[in-house]
């Protein structure tokens, strides 16, 4: 019986491991995403917890996931290449992330430019006369993530 618990008790450990990923999680409780978009500008520069539903992860390096609440805001948190991977299988999957919140203002040129490389990665048809701009990103540049 000793030789069956061990084992499993390891894969355990080992599960919850592969769960968290980045940084450990700071603040104490994750902010409501509809708080975060009602008042987007209030909290731009500071960073933020939330969480949420993985509705899509990035299919190339996993370094970006969508996530969404009951009422279907979204928010993304995109992290630095390599350093965090999300798991590419990871939609419908709850998640809690914690990074800085940033805000970017985009050119109508720059809002084609990411509409067309969004494009590319899902492998869908991009036309250009759909983007409207300029337009105002929000998201949370992510450092940890703890994913259920």
């Amino acid at each position: 019986m000793r030789y069956l618990i061990a084992p499993l008790f390891a894969l355990g450990l080992l599960s919850a491991a592969e769960n968290k990923l980045g940084k450990p999680l700071a603040v104490k409780e994750p902010m409501p995403i509809a708080t975060l978009i009602a008042h987007a500008d209030d909290y731009v520069g500071k960073t933020v917890q939330v969480q949420g539903k993985i509705v899509e992860v990035c299919q190339e390096m996993g370094c970006w996931l969508d996530l969404t609440n009951d009422a279907g805001q979204k928010v993304r948190i995109k992290v630095t290449d390599g350093e965090i991977v999300f798991p590419k299988d990871g939609a419908g999957r709850a998640v809690v992330a914690e990074g800085k919140f940033s805000k970017r203002e985009l050119t109508k040129e720059q809002a084609i430019d990411r509409a067309r490389e969004e494009a590319q990665e899902k492998g869908a048809k991009f036309d250009p006369a759909t983007v409207k701009g300029p337009l105002t990103v929000y998201q949370i540049q992510g450092t940890g993530a703890v994913i259920n």
